[in-house]
Formats: C-alpha cells, structure tokens, sequence
C-alpha cells in the first residue's frame, strides 16, 4: 500500500471516528443512570438516590435533574466538587450560581446530540395570552401588527435556546401558540419565564444623599432592593430610585454579554443615535453632582420592574454604551441580552401546556422508515447489478457520505427536522451521481484504449471540475439559505451544506482510494459494468423548438391554475385554519381520523393526540381549514360513536409558515438564482449561467404547475423542503452538461456549437438517465409507500427529477444556443472555455452492445 493510500484511509478513518464519537449514543440516556456512570463518587450517589425519591414522590411533575438542583441549592451543595473535571469560574463562588452552571452541562451529556424535531418527536405545545387590559390600550388597527411582532420576538428568543424550528402562530384575537421539539418544561422551567418577559429596561436617577430605613422616601422616588454579593456572601442593598426613567430600553440598539478584565461577566449595550444623545445628557448632569463637593451620582438600571445594578457616573458618557453588571452566569447574561435585543411590548401569561405527539403523524413515519428502507434496497441493489465490483464501492462511499452529514449535524448539536431528511435525501441523490460520473468517465476512458490504472486515473482527473463545480453552486444555495432563510430553509441549508462538503470528499478522495486499491492489488482485472446506451448520435437539439414550447406552455397553464385557485391550494400551514379539541373514550389511530376526515370531504386534517402536563387525560386536537370544526366533529361523532367524542375546545389557529418564513424562502431562492448566475459566469461564461437560471426557474415552476393541477395535492410546510430540493436537483443535472459542452468546445475546435451541445448531451444521457433511474427509485419507493406529508414530497421530487432532467437537455441547452446565436466564436470571445485537462487523442476502440466495458 503506497504513502498516498495510507494518508487518506487515515483522514477518512478519523473523520469517521469525530462523527461516530457524536452520534453515539443515538438515544438520550436517563439523566439518574448517566450521573452514576458520570462519577463515582458515594456522597453524590445518595443525593442522586435523594432526588429520584423526591422525583417518584412529589405532588407536581418533578424531573430527577429539577429536584437534585434543587436539593443542592437548598442545602448549599457544591455539585462541582464531584466533577473535577468539569473547570467552573475560580472566582465564582456562589454556590447556586456554580450548580446553574453545572447543571444544565450535565443534563446536555445526557442527551442525544443529534436531536429530532417536533414533526419526528412531538414536544411540548404551549398557549400565551395577551394580558386583555393591556391589549385594550392598543388600537384596533395596531392589534395584529403587535401580536405578529410578539410571535417574531418568541421564535428569535427560543432560538436562543438552541430549539431549531420552532412553530408560533396566533390563535384567535389574543393568544400565540409555541410548539417546541424535545423541550422537557420539568428540566427547563425557565425556559417559558424567559419567552414571555417583556423586558421593560428603564435608566433611573438614584437619589444623591437619601437612604431606605434611614431617611424618609423622597416625594417621586420609590424604594428598591438590589442583591450584591462579596467574599462568597450575597447582602442587600437598598437605595431610593426615581419613579420616573431618564431614558428606556427603546433606545438599545444592540446588546451582548462580553467577559470583563476580572472574569465575570456584563451586558453591553449599544444606544441608537438619539440614546446616545439622551444617555450623555443623563450622564453630564449626574457627574456634575461632584463639582459641588457632594459624591457623584449614580443611574439604576432596572429591568422588568427589578433593580439591577446603580453604577457611580463621574464623567459624561459620549459614544452611546453603557453597561448592566452583576452577578451573571454565562446563560443569564445571554438570556438578559436576547430579552433586551428583542423587548416584548405585550405582557404574556401561560394559559395551557400540552405535550404532543410528532406533527407528522406516527403512521407517516413509520411508512416512510418502511419505503425509506425498500428505496435503500432497491438503490442498492441496482448499483451493484449495473457497475458490479464499481457499485459495492460507491454504496460504501454513500454510507460513509450519510454518517459524515448525521456526525457532523450532531457535533452542532443541531435538530433534525423533515427539511433536514429531504437535504439529506438531496446528498444521497448528489453522492450517487457523483459515483457515476466517475464510472461513466472510467468507462469512457477504457473505451479510447487506456489501460485499467490509467483510465481510473484519467476518469478522476476529467470528473474532477463536473463535481467541482456541480456541488460549489449547490453549496452557494445553501449558504444563501443559512444566511437569509428561517425555519425550514435554514434547516435544509445547513443539512445540504454539509452534504455539499463530505460529497466531494467521499467521491473525490474514498471512492478513489477504494477503486485503486482494488485494481492495483490484481484482485480485479477489468472494470466491468451493463450499458444503457452505446454511443448515441441522437440530435437533441432539432427537439429543442416543440419541447420547449409544449413544456413552457405546460408552465403557463400551471401559472395560471395557481393564480385562479388562489389560497385554496395552500394548506394549513400556510393559511390557518379551524381547531378543535376533543375528549374520547375509546383511541383511534391517527391514520384512521384522518381517512375518516377524508371520506367525509372534509379536505387537508392534522390529527394531533395530546397530554397536559401535570394531568393524565389526553385529548385528541384536530387541524382543519377555515369553518370547518363543526364539520369535523359531526363526520367523526357519526363514524365512530363507541369513540365517545365530545368538544372541549374550539380556536381558530394561524399559520405555521408565517410570513417571514415565505418571504424568506423566496428570497433565498432569488438570492441565489442571482449569485448562481455570477459564479457560472466566472466559471463557464454568462451563457452558461443564464441558461442554468432559466433551467431551474423552469423546473420550479413546471413542478408547482404539476403539482396543482393533480387533484388532491395542497402546499404544506414540508412543501418549502420539496421546492428546494428540485432546485439543488435540477442545478446538479445542468452542470454536469454544460461542464462536458465545455470540454467538448476545446477538443473539437472545428465543430460547430450546435455539433458540440449534441456531442455533449450524448456523451452524458446515459448517465443522466442512471442518475435519474436511481434517484426515482428512491422517491417513487416513498410515494408508494409513504403515507401523508412523505407521500407529498416524494411526489413532488418525483416531478422534479423528470423535469430537471428534461430541462438540463431541452431548456437550458437551447436557452445557451440561443444565446450566442448558435455561434461558437460568441462563446470564445465571452470567456476562455479550455479546462486544463490531460487529455491523450488515443485510438478509439469500438464498442458492441455487449455488457462490458474494459
């Protein structure tokens, strides 16, 4: 085995180590059994024997991880002395403050780090109401603007958190909806406190001489008590603020918790222009107390109604900062930051709590784990049937590709949501296509009479600058969708720019390796595989006027159906709709609610079960359009009526996919299109790119037309998933062509263009249809067997795969030969179109029909 060899198992066996390191284990273990194996330590085993007594006896739901932090905190437990591993603040010695540190670290070890979201797990579903007085001095007109601006304000807090996807939609007039992914409110009680603060900021004067319990209370003053903390000991102070604030949190800009020179930690905040205007004046007459001989004055910061901190001011304060210090934890100092960047105007109460079940019903997934499984076998087996020995070796650089992207999504202890799966989906299709590419060339290369080590290398060489390219604008997709996209676009974003990195990997340097390996031991003499086609001379672009006539027109009528349908096509993630809630005797499945909700016709139903936290009696929530709950509960009331439902609630819910979810969708996706067209501009040349860009939004379209005019089909959330992977889809397809148009126009520099695309389109078809064969295997395995939302999206994939492939030969290379006119010297005159290639002019060996190639 040769040095290169060596170096490269070695990278790929490390690599496999990080990710493996991360997803094991693959389940959360019990918070109590993970602690024992943690330590050894005796004295922290009887707490912990402590705290699952208190857990199993108490009167309200206490998790093992609440009720030892609460022992330790009561009893001043230091927890940190049973884990000298774990490095605490030295100068941090309030014990509470350590064990709030502590705590939350040791209940993440407990946990999976690669996390499912709430359409695979459920979680927790919780209601805030609007205080009504305080809804009653907003205008009419202003409602709804300030209950969108509280739901905005609630998803970038519990991002904050970590909690990927979260869904907050308004219900009714005055209430908001939070549904969170593997939230365990027993471990986080104050998660909800910190969601719902309205984070009123207020800068008071402190009375210059005046002292609680020692003078009386200045007229507009008001007493106030702030904690301080020396040698370990925490004390009161109590001061006399003003009533009335000099300045508001209205004019923070920015906040941010920053480290100080002492190893504690402050908030810093960043004034608007007129603040830092404001904030000087304040400053200047509160130093000036001292010119009179008298101490300087102080300015109390007071969040939400409790004294914070009353730093002295000496001299006026220009630049528009200022500072809240005390006694913060590292996550208190977040928490203060994100509340103070993201102030509520609307005070909120908890009025209900629920856990539920996954979003996607559990029929949904277990039917797309079964088709997921039969797609595998059936990608599978074709591989190894078609490129034999080549197969075995791209299905272990597939697996490798699969368990790099899930490593590495688990070490940034990300949530894995249905968009994620489709990004992954996108991978599998990218890193098969990426295999083939390699065996197409290798075939080729036999074909022009290289020898067996030569062609491998050869074929590699060629392909490298098709996947170069083909995965470097997919990775422009996705960082355009990290950078502008929320929710579900960016969980697809970074799932696919994952993908982008550990597919070039797997293609360019494991299945390399692999296949040397292979044939330099002897073990295989010739690289055998089936052919689709041999030597095709088929002249594509005589097609190019009726295809794409028939499939703009396709296009246009499918526009037109959208336009006139109008919000009836969406579903209710995107338009809201009816809800209610039902108590039962006897449970249904939710495959057997929703087909009982479809034979009564009554459209789109999201049957959710659900548990109040603190009860036992699940209740069964319904999701149905607009005026349709009596409907609902009539169709089932009459089918079932040993199921003894009876209404327990009725709402009238918004919609998931909120406004700046689709804005954002489209702007990625514009944003996108734009630097696409950019990077193949400089790559190839302006053609090239606008021919991609019309390609893709073709296919976009023409999808969406498809999709529609099927009777049935409505746009839900996962749909958003479906349309950018047909968008990742139809870029790859359209790259690899153009990438061998290229070539093509440096080996033939006598041909003419419409030669050229032709000669291309042949030299790849057979490859196009390998990939597409193999990537409709997957989808069309889901679309049969799945059920519900995966049925949906493998049905719209489905569309895109055939589209994407249609359009890379029938769209985007005729929107490029119409482009420079069907002229060759206007494509070399925009840009050098010579890769650097290594490219032997050797004899070519014909070929017969037979299977193989050598």
């Amino acid at each position: 085995m040769s040095g290169k060899h060596i170096w490269k198992l070695a990278i790929t066996g490390i690599l496999v180590a990080f990710c493996l390191s991360y997803l094991i284990p693959l389940e959360d273990t019990d918070f109590a059994e993970a602690m024992r194996e943690r330590t050894e330590s005796s004295e922290f085993h009887a707490l912990l024997d402590r705290a699952v007594e208190a857990s199993e006896t108490s009167e309200t739901p206490l998790s093992v991880y609440m009720a030892l932090k609460r022992i330790a905190n009561e009893e001043r437990i230091d927890l940190s002395q049973y884990f000298p591993d774990m490095r605490l603040e030295a100068n941090l010695t309030n014990v509470q403050k350590r064990n709030n540190i502590l705590l939350p670290v040791l209940l993440e070890e407990s946990k999976s780090n690669l996390k499912r979201g709430l359409d695979i797990q459920g979680g927790i579903s919780v209601t805030f109401e609007v205080d009504p007085a305080a809804l009653a001095e907003v205008p009419q007109a202003e409602r709804n603007e300030k209950l969108a601006d509280a739901i905005n304000i609630i998803e970038r807090r519990v991002n904050s958190y970590g909690v990927t996807e979260p869904i907050v939609r308004p219900i009714g007039e005055n209430r908001i909806e939070l549904q969170l992914a593997g939230v365990n409110t027993k471990d986080n009680p104050d998660l909800l406190d910190t969601v719902k603060k309205p984070a009123r900021l207020d800068f008071r004067e402190v009375h210059p001489t005046a002292r609680p319990g020692v003078d009386p209370r200045p007229v507009g003053y008001e007493a106030m008590t702030m904690i301080q903390e020396s040698s370990g000991q925490e004390y009161e102070v109590e001061l006399y603020v003003k009533r009335i604030p000099s300045l508001t949190g209205k004019y923070v800009a920015d906040a941010f918790p920053r480290s100080t020179e002492m190893g504690g930690i402050e908030v810093i905040l960043r004034l608007t222009d007129e603040g830092a205007d404001l904030f000087a004046d304040v400053t200047r007459e509160l130093a000036a107390q001292a010119d009179g001989g008298g101490a300087p004055g102080r300015l109390a910061i007071v969040l939400d109604g409790e004294l914070q901190s009353a730093p002295t001011v000496r001299e006026e304060i220009r630049g528009g900062s200022a500072s809240i210090t005390g006694r913060y934890t590292q996550r208190e100092a977040i928490d203060l930051a994100n509340t103070l960047n993201n102030p509520l105007e609307l005070p909120l109460e908890v009025v209900e709590m629920y856990e539920v079940g996954p979003s996607m019903a559990q029929d949904s997934i277990e039917s797309g784990i079964t088709a997921s499984k039969i797609g595998v076998v059936a990608v599978a087996s074709f591989m190894i049937i078609y490129f034999f020995v080549g197969g075995l070796v791209a299905l272990v650089s597939v697996v490798l590709n699969i368990l790099i992207v899930l490593g590495v999504l688990a070490s940034f202890n990300a949530t894995l949501t249905l968009p994620g799966i489709a990004g992954i989906i996108l991978t599998v299709g990218m890193a098969v296509d990426a295999n083939i590419l390699i065996f197409e060339r290798v075939r080729e290369e036999l074909r022009n009479g290289k020898t067996l080590k030569t062609a491998v290398e050869g074929g590699f060489s060629k392909v490298f600058s098709t996947i170069f390219d083909a995965n470097v604008t997919t990775l422009l997709v996705s960082i355009v969708m990290l950078g502008f996209g929320t929710g579900p676009v960016k969980g697809f974003g970074l799932t696919l720019a994952i993908g982008v990195a550990s597919t070039m990997f797997c293609a360019l340097v494991v299945t390399r390796v692999l296949m040397e390996l292979i044939f330099e031991s002897g073990a295989l003499k010739k690289f055998t595989t089936l052919s689709i086609l041999n030597d095709p001379k088929i002249d594509f672009l005589k097609f190019r006027k009726p295809a794409f006539i028939a499939s703009w027109t396709l296009v246009i009528i499918g526009v037109v159906v959208l336009a006139t349908k109008g919000d009836s096509i969406y579903g209710i993630d995107f338009t809201g709709g009816d809800e209610v809630i039902l108590s039962f005797q006897d449970r249904l499945d939710e495959a057997e609610v929703r087909d009982t909700l479809a034979a009564a016709d009554i459209g789109e139903s999201i049957p959710l079960y659900q548990t109040q936290l603190g009860g036992a009696d699940e209740v069964l929530r319904i999701q149905a359009g607009f005026n349709k709950g009596d409907a609902v509960v009539a169709a089932l009331q009459s089918a079932h009526p040993e199921a003894g439902f009876e209404v327990v609630g009725k709402n009238e819910i918004g919609p998931s996919v909120g406004a700046e979810i689709q804005k954002n969708a489209f702007l990625s996706i514009g944003i996108s299109l734009g630097l696409i067209l950019l990077y193949i501009a400089f790559r190839f040349e302006i053609g090239y790119g606008v021919g991609a860009v019309v390609a893709t939004i073709h296919d976009i379209l023409l999808t969406l037309g498809v999709f529609v005019l099927v009777p049935g089909h409505q746009f839900t959330a996962p749909m958003v998933a479906a349309i950018l992977l047909i968008v990742g889809y139809s870029l790859n397809d359209t790259i690899v062509l153009f990438d061998r148009i290229r070539e093509e126009l440096t080996l033939r520099p006598t041909s003419k263009l419409r030669e050229v695309i032709n000669i291309a389109i042949n030299a790849v078809i057979s490859r196009s249809l390998l990939t597409s064969i193999t990537t409709l295997l997957a989808s069309l395995s889901l679309m049969i067997f799945g059920k519900g939302v995966i049925n949906d999206i493998a049905f719209t994939f489905t569309i895109g795969i055939i589209t994407g492939t249609f359009s890379s030969i029938f769209i985007a290379s005729p929107v490029f030969f119409f482009w420079h006119k069907g002229d060759r010297r206007s494509v070399e005159s925009s840009h050098d179109t010579a890769p650097e290639y290594d490219w032997q002019a050797s004899s070519k060996v014909s070929t017969s029909s037979s299977s193989t190639a050598e």
